[in-house]
């Protein structure tokens, strides 16, 4: 390995980073670009956003709402109106291209979130034409977060992209670009949003928290699939008074991300408890 552009991260107790938001934010931005060096400059993935291609934003902020203070994730809880009622997920959606292509090109002016990336300028050398992809990316995702929950752009500060995550069931490539949220606590969720989720990140090394869930389709699930059921790891919590479930694709990013900046693994799922749901026809028509 050439060390000579490799990032060096210190040594550090991961969880006492999460007392040092100057520390914080400076390991997660090395992890990240030591990570995407080795799969998107090093060729061993494709920074290729396609019709199928998504972007969402893996928020960051340092107000956990009910939970007092410290850094927490920021997500959102669809509404009953759109797909996949009832789940947690990432602010974010779809590519337009004509008007993300327009936003890509703001994010390079002084100022703008590309531009106060510490790492922008050696990733534009070393990247070729994934500089144009990341900034269209980034575009797409915080467009979407201010159109779900009036995210400020100009208070978000970028920390740098992840590895691309796919959904099973509707066959779309999501795009991770991880930020912090400095100043903006509040937020205006829009028709799509039922409302906003704080997690603090000191939860991720409580192994309690970890379970299997077991679910089981409808009729017209089960014919994307070819089964009846399936199991996947979850991520328990609560919020509001009520407990919560991370699943799916956003379970996914998120531990992709615990793993590669905090070494946080899931327990052994053989040992975990069971927790069983359905899977109705609403959860892929919206209706």
């Amino acid at each position: 390995m050439n060390l000579e552009h490799h990032v060096v991260s210190p040594p550090v107790d991961k969880r006492e980073l999460l007392d040092d938001p100057g520390r914080l934010l400076g390991h997660i931005s090395r992890r990240l670009f030591n990570i995407s060096r080795k799969d998107y400059v090093q060729g061993r993935a494709a920074l290729r956003p396609e019709s199928t291609s998504s972007a969402v934003l893996l928020l960051i902020g340092s107000q956990c709402g009910e939970n007092g203070p410290g850094p927490c994730l920021i997500l959102n809880k669809r509404s009953d109106k759109v797909r996949q009622p009832g789940d947690i997920c990432c602010p974010g959606g779809g590519i337009t291209p004509a008007l993300d292509g327009v936003l890509s090109k703001m994010l390079t002016l002084p100022g703008m979130p590309l531009k106060r990336w510490a790492y922008w300028p050696r990733w534009q050398d070393e990247n070729g034409a994934n500089d144009r992809a990341v900034s269209l990316l980034l575009a797409t995702g915080l467009r979407e977060g201010f159109e779900e929950m009036r995210l400020n752009p100009m208070a978000f500060r970028f920390l740098g992209p992840m590895p691309p995550s796919c959904l099973r069931l509707f066959r779309r490539k999501i795009y991770p670009m991880v930020g912090w949220i400095s100043r903006q606590q509040r937020f205006r969720p829009n028709r799509e949003v039922d409302r906003i989720i704080h997690v603090p990140l000191e939860w991720f090394w409580e192994k309690e928290r970890y379970a299997n869930y077991h679910v089981s389709f409808s009729p017209r699930i089960q014919g994307r699939g070819n089964r009846e059921s399936d199991d996947f790891p979850c991520f328990m919590f609560e919020s509001e008074g009520r407990r919560e479930l991370l699943w799916g694709v956003t379970y996914r990013i998120i531990m992709k991300f615990m793993a590669s900046v905090f070494e946080i693994h899931p327990p052994d799922p053989a040992r975990l408890p069971v927790i069983s749901g359905r899977l109705r026809r609403s959860y892929i028509t919206g209706k």
